[in-house]
């Protein structure tokens, strides 16, 4: 199952290396429909449509809310047995939206050690006291995931 993820992680790579053309912070992410087929993707959009809320993460989920309904499958906002890929841990927001749209897994690459909340800082994916918990796996493609975020903020500091 690891090749599985590392193959999911190029496609969520390849919206994070998209968001350098608004600059916009490189994280990708990708929704997998229960057969494992991609269903959406979503890159950081922050700057890009001036929205604090357009991480990749909530992009993704809106996107795949919209495909499911397009093709008939439509089970409101609930993405039960889908996979959500990202480059990075999600922050307390995207968690969250995690946790409420009802996706069971999540796979991401780096850690964020200041904002991440499915493990590092917090943990809101496996809280026992909500009615959603998420099974993760962390670090698929870690330095490649961490060294495009690294590459962006020096060039921001230069």
């Amino acid at each position: 199952m690891v090749h599985e993820f590392e193959t999911w992680m190029d496609l969520a790579l390849a919206e994070a290396r998209a968001a350098l053309a608004t600059d916009d912070v490189p994280i990708g992410a990708v929704i997998l429909s229960p057969a494992g087929e991609v269903l959406a993707t979503g890159r950081n959009e922050r700057e890009a449509g001036n929205d604090p809320t357009a991480h990749a993460e909530v992009v993704a989920i809106r996107n795949a809310v919209k495909a499911l309904e397009a093709k008939g499958e439509d089970d409101g906002w609930r993405l039960s047995d889908c996979t959500l890929v990202v480059t990075l841990e999600p922050c307390a927001m995207c968690a969250g939206a995690i946790v409420l749209s009802r996706i069971p897994k999540l796979v991401f690459g780096a850690w964020d050690e200041k904002a991440g909340a499915c493990g590092s800082v917090f943990d809101i994916v496996r809280e026992p006291r909500l009615n959603h918990w998420v099974e993760v796996y962390s670090r698929v493609k870690e330095e490649e995931c961490a060294e495009l975020l690294r590459e962006f903020f020096r060039g921001k500091r230069a």
